[in-house]
């Protein structure tokens, strides 16, 4: 599932492609792509035709372009889902389920999503916060995300550090990828407890949080299929920088030791068993 640097990627493309487009038509081709559209594909049709994309915005893995209306378009890729910027000439996509065309006549937005788990739907009154996701907390590079907040938060926790970096209502866009790269810089193993960190040791790990995403983010997001592309359809090269993530057997990059893969929350950890040792298992109570 694509995370903060691939839907900040799409976010970015977005602003530059269709930001200040006046929407002139919209074709929805598949009803579950705006199954959350409550009001059905009647109603995202009217309320869109017409309007003016004012911002690219982005919450967490959610993106949300306001409108001239004061409403939003509310958007998640979900695994497969593609925002893609092309001209009316390009041929369709296989997936191709919602088009917008706009009044200037340049270029199509499409959304097209090979397995509908992502999709898009209209937020009245969304413009500033769609209020669908108002309760997920800020992510680490939001310029109003607060640090000092989340540490006290995160050493509160009595459960696993990567399982609190996966805790949107705690920080939000770190998924699994980015989490396993940033607990290896910090030397952590993810079952660490965190009400066991030390405030050294956890500070250390927001540092790598935010060094691992931005670093990800200048090179357009990690790609290991064709699913997940930019607004222009090119790939990420993230994946040629990863230190943990997938490389289950190949040598640890300090100190050579095979990367091992543990099962977590049914999907993969990928951790350094010399850098990275499992906590000892605490005493009962």
């Amino acid at each position: 599932m694509p995370e903060l640097p691939e839907v900040e990627t799409v976010r970015s493309g977005l602003a530059q492609w269709v930001v200040g487009r006046t929407i002139d038509t919209v074709e929805v081709r598949h009803a579950r792509a705006i199954r959350r559209h409550a009001a059905g594909a009647a109603d995202f049709v009217a309320v869109l035709t017409g309007r003016t994309v004012t911002a690219a915005c982005r919450r967490g893995k959610y993106l949300w372009l306001p409108l001239d209306s004061g409403d939003a378009i509310v958007g998640h890729l979900g695994m497969s889902g593609q925002m893609l910027v092309q001209p009316a000439t390009a041929p369709e996509e296989k997936h191709l389920h919602i088009r917008f065309d706009f009044t200037d006549g340049g270029p199509q937005l499409r959304f097209v999503d090979q397995r509908t788990f992502g999709g898009l739907a209209v937020s009245p009154g969304g413009a500033q916060l769609p209020a669908e996701i108002a309760h997920i907390a800020r992510d680490p590079m939001d310029p109003e995300f607060k640090p000092a907040d989340f540490l006290n938060a995160l050493r509160r926790r009595r459960t696993g550090v990567k399982r609190a970096l996966l805790d949107q209502s705690l920080i939000s866009g770190v998924g699994n990828i980015y989490a396993d790269e940033a607990l290896w810089r910090a030397k952590l193993h993810g079952e660490r407890p965190c009400d066991e960190l030390s405030a050294p040791a956890a500070t250390k790990l927001l540092q790598h949080v935010r060094e691992v995403l931005g670093e990800a983010i200048k090179v357009g997001g990690t790609t290991f299929d064709a699913l997940y592309v930019n607004v222009n359809g090119e790939s990420g090269y993230f994946d040629r920088s990863l230190n943990a993530y997938g490389r289950e057997g190949e040598p640890c990059g300090r100190c050579g030791t095979a990367i091992r893969r543990e099962q977590f929350m049914n999907r993969s950890s990928y951790s350094c068993p010399k850098c990275q040792p499992r906590p000892r298992v605490r005493a009962a109570a």
